[in-house]
């Protein structure tokens, strides 16, 4: 039976590094700090600082405030999956036959993702601010009755970033920031073996059709990491902003004693922002870098002895292997201010995929183009709201996998439409 309980802990373990990648890496990377950020697929979003938000993602920018700033809101991310031209086959050992399994297109799903951020300028050089936000909110649930349930089920999969930031101003021209983030992850996954398996096995090595593999509820933890970040000034109109947020490994626990560590991605941005002189216009970019590379493979273990699944040969511990790439984005975006009481805004985002050779019909995952509008309007002097909106459009990816001597090749599609709101007031 060791030998049918580690393909569980390591189904498991496979399951929680892709929902994780589906929270932080490129391939759902949904940047939920604000909706103001969102109607420009954030662009310059390290050093525009039109409100509270801009601390997210750069520390350093809260130095270009001289009130008390509050921003809040949240974030909805609605998920369009479909799975295709599906090859579902047994394992070899039972003769290998395929199972026919139908398109679907219904796997995604729907979530909310609230955010705060506030700033409070000390003097002149300093400025503190605290926030919190989701990295992500999205999920891939597949039915009850699908035919390949042991490469569906359910995924979803939460992170909160909880952050306090510093910012001082060095000159007219130079600024530097730094900040600390404790991160809350919150996961639940579900899976069993599918019609690929027999009712009775003939071996312990092949589990039964039915046969839970994964129903892992609520599995938590938490971890520390930091940003640092800085702004140039050119004049008014024209600054540049460069932040840097270090990623720390990432442990989560079950009611089980299952732990699973990952490692995750650091992360790098240069931003800039020019006001075109004599004219409503601004321009607006941003280039990201994403440290997927860093994904070698993750580790889990039993901590409890009692319940061990994964056998004495084992020690209790189990690594899965990856091959995983940097991710990078490129985003441009422009803003009108039409008036007092508007502002618009859109941009373009392109996003690289961090899969490479290993892929999954659970999170799909490809190169995106996000599409995306927005504006503001001023309610006062001291307060005004924000509504962005995108469609993050994905390419069709080819996926082949294989768990316990099954196999399955597919094709999918992932889009995504954001929409997010967001109220802002200086005091």
């Amino acid at each position: 039976m060791n030998k049918t309980r580690l393909f569980k802990q390591s189904l498991l373990a496979v399951t929680i590094s892709l929902a994780t990648q589906q929270a932080i890496a490129a391939g759902f990377q949904l940047n939920a700090q604000s909706a103001t950020g969102l109607g420009r697929a954030f662009a310059g979003d390290a050093v525009i600082a039109d409100n509270a938000s801009v601390m997210s993602r750069n520390p350093a920018a809260m130095a270009l405030f001289d009130k008390t700033s509050l921003s809040l809101g949240f974030e909805t991310i609605t998920t369009m999956i479909d799975v295709k031209d599906v090859q579902y086959n047994a394992p070899s050992v039972l003769g290998g036959g395929s199972v026919a399994v139908q398109n679907t297109d219904d796997v995604g799903g729907t979530s909310v993702a609230p955010n705060i951020h506030l700033i409070v300028p000390v003097n002149e050089q300093f400025a503190w601010g605290v926030n919190a936000y989701s990295n992500f909110g999205t999920k891939t649930e597949f039915s009850d009755n699908y035919p390949a349930a042991e490469y569906g089920g359910l995924t979803d999969v939460k992170s909160f970033n909880l952050g306090i930031a510093g910012s001082y101003r060095l000159n007219k021209q130079l600024s530097f920031g730094a900040g600390l983030d404790v991160i809350y992850g919150q996961g639940t996954m579900k899976r069993k073996a599918g019609e690929a398996f027999p009712l009775q096995s003939p071996s312990p090595l092949i589990p039964p059709r039915g046969t839970s593999l994964i129903n892992v509820d609520k599995a938590d933890g938490w971890a520390v990491g930091f940003n640092i970040g800085t702004v140039y000034e050119l004049d008014e109109n024209n600054r540049f902003g460069f932040a840097y947020r270090y990623s720390p490994e990432f442990k989560a626990k079950d009611d089980h004693g299952q732990e699973i560590t990952l490692p995750l991605p650091d992360i790098a941005e240069f931003s800039g922002f020019h006001k075109i002189q004599d004219t409503p216009f601004a321009v607006h970019y941003s280039v990201q870098w994403i440290g997927w590379s860093s994904f070698d493979k993750i580790k889990f273990r039993n901590l409890d002895s009692s319940r061990s699944a994964i056998g004495a040969a084992n020690n209790g511990s189990y690594d899965k292997q990856y091959e995983w790439q940097d991710g990078w984005h490129y985003s441009i975006g422009g803003t009108y201010y039409l008036n007092r009481d508007w502002i618009l805004r859109a941009g373009y985002m392109y996003d690289t995929s961090a899969q490479d050779n290993k892929t999954s019909i659970s999170v799909p995952d490809s190169d995106r183009q996000w599409f995306s509008a927005g504006f503001t309007y001023q309610l006062s002097e001291k307060s005004n709201v924000d509504f962005g909106f995108t469609y993050l459009m994905g390419k069709k990816v080819n996926v082949e996998e294989i768990d316990a001597g099954s196999t399955l090749t597919a094709t999918t599609k992932a889009d995504a439409i954001l929409m997010g709101l967001q109220y802002s007031r200086t005091f």
